[in-house]
């Protein structure tokens, strides 16, 4: 652990060094200098005290998130930086060599870097940095209602003009305002939607995490009901736990509080909605990602009563699910 720290401070102070040299080439004013490495040591300083104390066994918290991603949009700057100071010094090498060998001068045979690259390299590496802080910041609560209009040859005549608002991964453990949650709500529910689709990832790691929006989430309201599908993080895989009971367990109280708000949990099943002698399949499967994700999706199963012809809409936290099986059904991907 200790080595993987002195390798990793190693790393980090070479990476400062260099990408530094972009502020001294362009010759800032030592006041923003002080403060840009004050801003650094609070970052670096904050994700150390985080990291040094994160447990497995309670996962990723509000508080170490932040400090990730902070750390994290700093990184980000600063090796798009080293990026360009590498680029031109590609170039400077050659003409030190040069003039090593052949003007056989005395002095810096290296040539001084460019002003006008420097200010290019951290006008450009700004602008990911300002969207990852403004990500973090407002980027969870900035919603947007996207409006589609689809049109199928089979839909049953009796679903036309039918309406379903899809949300997903709104891990609840990375929520910490309650006004803009209860606002979120309000917005999908002004949709007036016949059916609400969930399609996983209700929470970071743990059950528990959903309980102080429990209430919240259970004002969801459509004509039809609201339905969802269990995503990577909803089986509690990313915690160690003491026993595979007590992992169990929080699996099951997921489903608890989820049936608490009126969620309809499909786990490779299929629920049929009938309008005027006429019905349409919620085809639900549980998670299947590529990789190491967890494979517990199972379209066959899903689909075990359901017609050849009935009208299919597949909820799968995981895409990759459908393209790897290539499971005969109609996919509306949001």
């Amino acid at each position: 652990m200790l080595l993987r720290w002195l390798i990793f401070l190693v790393f980090f102070g070479l990476v400062q060094w260099y990408s530094f040299q972009v502020i001294k080439t362009i010759d800032l004013n030592k006041w923003f200098i002080g403060f840009y490495w004050i801003v650094i040591g609070l970052v670096l300083g904050n994700f150390m005290y985080h990291s040094f104390y994160y447990s497995r066994a309670t996962g990723f918290t509000p508080s170490f998130s932040f400090a990730a991603g902070l750390f994290m949009s700093l990184f980000i700057f600063q090796l798009i930086l080293v990026l360009f100071l590498a680029f031109e010094d590609l170039l400077r090498l050659p003409q030190a060599v040069y003039r090593f060998f052949v003007e056989r001068g005395e002095g810096n045979y290296l040539p001084s870097r460019r002003k006008f690259i420097s200010q290019i390299a951290l006008g450009l590496a700004a602008i990911p940095f300002a969207s990852l802080l403004i990500g973090m910041f407002k980027g969870k609560y900035n919603y947007k209602v996207l409006h589609y209009a689809l049109t199928f040859d089979d839909l049953p005549k009796a679903f036309d003009g039918f309406t379903l608002t899809q949300i997903s991964d709104i891990h609840s453990g990375s929520f910490d305002n309650a006004a803009k949650v209860n606002y979120g709500i309000d917005l999908i529910n002004e949709q007036k939607s016949d059916v609400i689709l969930f399609t996983g990832d209700i929470v970071n790691n743990k059950a528990d995490e959903l309980l102080p929006w429990k209430d919240a989430f259970g004002r969801l309201s459509a004509k039809e009901g609201v339905y969802s599908v269990l995503g990577n993080h909803d089986y509690g895989d990313y915690v160690n736990w003491e026993t595979n009971a007590e992992k169990e367990a929080n699996l099951q109280q997921l489903f608890a509080i989820q049936a608490e708000m009126g969620f309809t949990l499909l786990r490779n099943e299929t629920h049929f909605l009938e309008k005027d002698g006429q019905r349409l399949a919620l085809v639900g499967v549980e998670n299947w990602g590529k990789g190491g994700f967890k494979k517990k999706g199972d379209l066959e199963k899903a689909i075990a009563n359901v017609a050849a012809d009935d009208f299919k809409i597949l909820l799968s936290h995981d895409p990759s699910h459908w393209e790897a099986k290539y499971c005969p059904i109609p996919i509306i991907s949001i």
